[in-house]
């Protein structure tokens, strides 16, 4: 039987499956809200998780990847964020997806424009965001991917992409950008 995309023979292989329903998991999981306040955090025993500087047109960007801490040519995801920036959660979900056995990366998209973890509010946050431009976007996560698959150990032929509120519509963006990418998830958030 043949392989494809979603069903790869490779034991790292994007599983467009497996993608989809941990993603869906993960966001179910915030809107179903728990009933203790405690935070869910992933332990990056194992994993090799931390900033990273990525090489874009003019300088660099900060992202935050995690991979296990063996293995080679791994499945790349890339994790878009919201408009809050590369924050705790979604410094998370890489260290999940890490856990599963990709190379998870989330490049800080707005850097250029300002550092939108260290602003009190979203009204402060929203005149940031609305100046990133998609082409500088588009050209980052291009990137990030050259990053992945040159320094981080991944294989950027097995390229996914999930996002989360703007970061979903970049996912989308980046699905038509992008022909080598094998698998886009971007989950609905229920508030």
């Amino acid at each position: 039987m043949a392989s494809t995309p979603s069903d790869s023979a490779a034991p790292q292989g994007i599983r467009r499956r497996e993608l989809l329903l941990g993603t869906l998991a993960a966001c179910f999981a915030v809107a179903a809200r728990p009933i203790s306040a405690a935070t869910i955090t992933t332990d990056s025993g194992g994993l090799t998780a931390g900033f990273v500087s990525i090489p874009v047109d003019g300088g660099t960007i900060p992202a935050y990847r995690a991979r296990p801490a063996t293995g080679t040519n791994l499945a790349v995801v890339l994790v878009v964020q919201e408009i809050f920036g590369v924050h705790a959660y979604i410094q998370d979900v890489c260290r999940r997806l890490a856990r599963l056995g990709y190379l998870a990366i989330a490049p800080s998209l707005f850097e250029r424009q300002g550092d939108v973890t260290k602003l009190p509010d979203i009204a402060s946050i929203r005149p940031v965001v609305a100046k990133v431009p998609d082409a500088q976007v588009m050209n980052d996560l291009d990137a990030t991917v050259a990053w992945a698959g040159r320094e981080g150990g991944g294989d950027s032929r097995r390229l996914g992409i999930t996002g989360f509120c703007w970061g979903g519509r970049i996912t989308w963006l980046y699905a038509a950008h992008n022909p080598n990418l094998k698998a886009g998830v971007a989950p609905l958030r229920v508030v």
